[in-house]
């Protein structure tokens, strides 16, 4: 199957998905209909070609697959009167996208972490539950246990296929950008394996929150993010040598960076930031902004930073903006009071065990003259990653202390 087919399916599978679910209800069923009907389509439309309405095709094919798993249940009848209407006749194709709503589902508080991000990537993504979990490194049986939890629990919980009630908007919107971030941090950066990214999961991330944006032009929040995955992505060809060495920002060759997605994200944040109220996404892209504008590392304007992270800090704190914003401390301040702020971050709970935190302290250590104490927590932040390329790098600046004068 080629590219194009791919991308249509994409882009195809969450409207699909939400024509039947909100026809037949039964999130789980309803899924594996659609599967099958993506696989039919990869099967026929290579060879047949693209139907004149391709999302027609897919809800009548997935109709027909749903309606024959219901004739054949043991409960035919019950279901039947359930469903109503088990008609093989093709459905009407309703003119709403659900995509919103799926999304909205898919993220539902009663699920986990790792469970959103899965059936968000199954659901709405259009991903197989192979690529999921290839993508995050598990075996596909586990993965599909946990999609087919994930599903279950909805079912359960009787999750309504609507958008939430006005009051729990906003907090359900928050859940649905955190996930969308987590998926493109996992692409960006992997926790764990020999490939320092996810090429695959950064543009999901970030076709997925294109189509948010389309959904939902007004919103700020969604903007910015989708700013700032496209401000951080467009470093990503000089983050790495040919032979998959990790480079520091400060060290990138800048004309490798994608000035296209730098122009787009750049524009979008200013544009943004003009007229919204100001969110943590837009501040946090406005914070790339600064460094993807800068010629060099000697040009970064880190004042700028530090200001856009003080303001950041004070209506998102978190300890991973206090580790952030730690290092444009030690920019404009002076490397010891970048040390003195990490120092509060010891025994947050939430940083324990993290080999950023080490690997920031390393770095400040270092710029403050302390070589030993800089070697040892470069060692010890290596020691905590699971990312083989991250552990490298950490390695070989320890050596590097080891054996300076």
């Amino acid at each position: 199957m080629t590219t194009t087919f791919e991308d249509l399916l994409r882009d195809l599978t969450p409207q699909v998905l939400g024509a039947l679910v909100r026809r037949y209800g039964q999130f789980d069923a309803c899924e594996d209909a659609v599967q099958e009907a993506l696989l039919a389509a990869a099967t026929q439309w290579p060879a047949d070609g693209v139907p004149d309405n391709p999302r027609a095709w897919l809800i009548t094919v997935a109709s027909r697959r749903l309606t024959d798993q219901l004739r054949s249940d043991i409960a035919r009848r019950r279901r039947e009167e359930a469903f109503q209407d088990t008609s093989v006749e093709p459905p009407s194709v309703p003119d709403r996208d659900d995509t919103l709503v799926l999304l909205f589902m898919c993220c539902h508080p009663s699920l986990s972490a790792p469970s959103q991000l899965a059936l968000t990537l199954r659901a709405v993504g259009g991903l197989t539950t192979a690529q999921i979990a290839s993508a995050f490194m598990v075996p596909e049986a586990t993965m599909a246990q946990r999609i087919s939890r994930a599903k279950q629990r909805i079912r359960s919980t009787g999750v309504p296929f609507q958008l939430p009630p006005e009051d729990e908007r906003a907090e359900r919107l928050r859940v649905v950008l955190q996930v969308l971030y987590l998926i493109f941090n996992e692409g960006y950066t992997a926790t764990s394996g020999d490939d320092l990214h996810r090429p695959d999961l950064t543009a999901e991330a970030i076709r997925l929150t294109r189509e948010l944006r389309r959904i939902l032009p007004n919103d700020g929040e969604v903007a910015g993010l989708l700013a700032l995955m496209l401000l951080t992505e467009a470093r990503r060809p000089a983050r790495t040598l040919p032979d998959g060495t990790l480079v520091p920002l400060d060290d990138q060759d800048r004309r490798l960076w994608d000035a296209n997605a730098i122009k787009e994200g750049v524009t979008l944040i200013s544009e943004t930031l003009a007229r919204s109220t100001i969110g943590p996404y837009q501040l946090q892209a406005a914070i790339a902004a600064v460094h993807d504008e800068a010629p060099s590392a000697q040009d970064t304007d880190w004042v700028q930073i530090l200001g856009l992270f003080d303001l950041l800090e004070t209506i998102a704190p978190n300890p991973v903006v206090t580790l952030n914003r730690s290092v444009a401390v030690a920019m404009v301040q002076g490397p010891r009071a970048g040390l003195d702020l990490l120092a509060g971050l010891e025994n947050d709970e939430r940083m324990a065990g993290n080999h950023r935190l080490d690997a920031v302290r390393a770095h400040l250590l270092e710029k403050a003259g302390e070589v030993d104490l800089a070697r040892e927590h470069f060692e010890r932040a290596a020691k905590r990653t699971t990312s083989r390329p991250e552990q490298r790098y950490l390695q070989a600046q320890a050596r590097r202390l080891r054996t300076s004068p």
